[in-house]
Formats: C-alpha cells, sequence, structure tokens
C-alpha cells in the first residue's frame, strides 16, 4: 500500500511483519522495565527491613 506524503512522492507503508516485530519490540522492553523496576523495589525494601 502507498501513500502520498506532504512533499508529493509516494512512499511505502511498512509490512505487517515489520509491525508485528515492532509490537513485539515494545511489548519485549515494556516488560524488562518493569521487572527492572520491581527488582528494585524488592531490593530498596529488603535493605529497609520490609521483608522476612
Amino acid at each position: 500500500m502507498q501513500y502520498r506524503s506532504d512533499k508529493g512522492a509516494a512512499t511505502t507503508l511498512p509490512s505487517w511483519r515489520s509491525r508485528l516485530l515492532w509490537l513485539a519490540l515494545i511489548w519485549a522492553g515494556s516488560v524488562a522495565a518493569l521487572g527492572v523496576a520491581a527488582w528494585s523495589m524488592r531490593l530498596v525494601m529488603r535493605a529497609i527491613g520490609m521483608s522476612h
């Protein structure tokens, strides 16, 4: 599928595989960031004596 940009040149839209890859990368990055946040909160809680 092609669309015209405001400069008049025709460009192609990214394929569904490319979009799916980006979706997977963004999802994996968000899961990793959530894991790092949870791990750091666990370290802080352990450091101040909130775990047994």
